[in-house]
């Protein structure tokens, strides 16, 4: 079944004959005889009776033809949606980011964006996990992830924004005026648990590492929890320290000290798309804005 034969069953159900049908879709008659003929030898039954005073649906017909209505109906909406998507007067954009990213450095863009191509849809989804924002990339659930720099090399990335990791710790705990790793070890340690990757990385693998790397030894955990927001309110109530990046740990409370590391560490946030994907305009129009507010700046101390 082609869709020329659906058309020319519906223009001659509209105008009545063969002749004035084929004049609305600038084929000659006989052209509009074979399309039908066709379906109805593909169906094994006829369609429309033909006659002196033109033609008229069968009773098997005024149900084809009201399908046909509705595949015709399907295709025009999805020429209308190529038109915006190619011209940017509309389409979607599905972007799944890390939680601090999209909390914190997103929504800027988002707006001007928005504001730019009103038209055009933003599908933001929020993950705790760098790992699952790369599976979703993947399984084509997303166009564009907001994600570190150490994902695979199936992505093209593109670097917005470097984001330290620092420590927090409660301001009631005197502190040397150069924090050293041998005071750090000293302290409990409220760690990020929610159960992350280790093939990019979780933020508490990612510290775990740095710090045996340079302490010599590793840190002692007071608290697992699974909200940054936690971490830091219990860091205000004295119940220990954290390493987080530095957008993660914020709003951060007057009663919490942000030190650096002594040993600097950073997390590198990319925009990641699949390399073998074909991307719309839209997209491109969005990865655009990302890149042309140039690297977000990240507060540091």
């Amino acid at each position: 079944m082609k869709l020329s034969q659906l058309q020319a069953l519906v223009a001659v159900a509209d105008l009545g004959n063969f002749s004035e049908a084929a004049l609305s879709l600038n084929v000659s008659q006989s052209a509009v005889s074979h399309a039908i003929a066709s379906l109805e030898d593909e169906l094994g039954l006829p369609l429309l009776t033909r006659g002196r005073f033109g033609a008229r649906p069968t009773p098997a017909g005024e149900e084809a033809i009201a399908r046909a209505r509705q595949v015709m109906h399907l295709v025009n909406e999805i020429e209308q949606e190529a038109h915006s998507a190619r011209t940017l007067s509309g389409g979607k954009v599905r972007v799944i980011s890390f939680r601090s990213a999209s909390t914190h450095l997103l929504p800027p863009v988002l707006a001007a964006f928005q504001q730019r191509y009103p038209n055009i849809e933003i599908d933001l989804t929020e993950s705790s996990s760098y790992i699952e924002v790369a599976r979703i990339l993947r399984e084509g659930k997303a166009d564009v992830g907001i994600s570190i720099e150490a994902m695979s090399e199936e992505f093209q990335t593109w670097v917005i924004a470097r984001d330290s990791y620092v420590a927090l710790l409660p301001r009631s705990l005197p502190l040397p005026a150069e924090l050293t790793w041998a005071d750090l070890c000293d302290c409990k340690f409220i760690l990020d648990d929610n159960g992350l990757d280790t093939a990019m990385g979780s933020d508490t693998a990612i510290v775990r590492r740095h710090w045996q790397d340079h302490a010599g030894r590793d840190l002692q955990v007071g608290y697992r929890v699974k909200e940054d927001s936690t971490i830091v309110s219990l860091v205000a109530q004295g119940l220990g320290a954290a390493v987080m990046p530095r957008l993660a740990a914020h709003p951060i409370p007057d009663n919490v000290c942000v030190c650096q590391l002594p040993t600097p560490l950073e997390r590198i946030i990319v925009a990641a798309v699949p390399k073998d994907a074909l991307q719309g305009p839209a997209v491109f129009a969005f990865l655009d804005a990302l890149r042309g507010t140039g690297q977000f700046q990240v507060e540091t101390y």
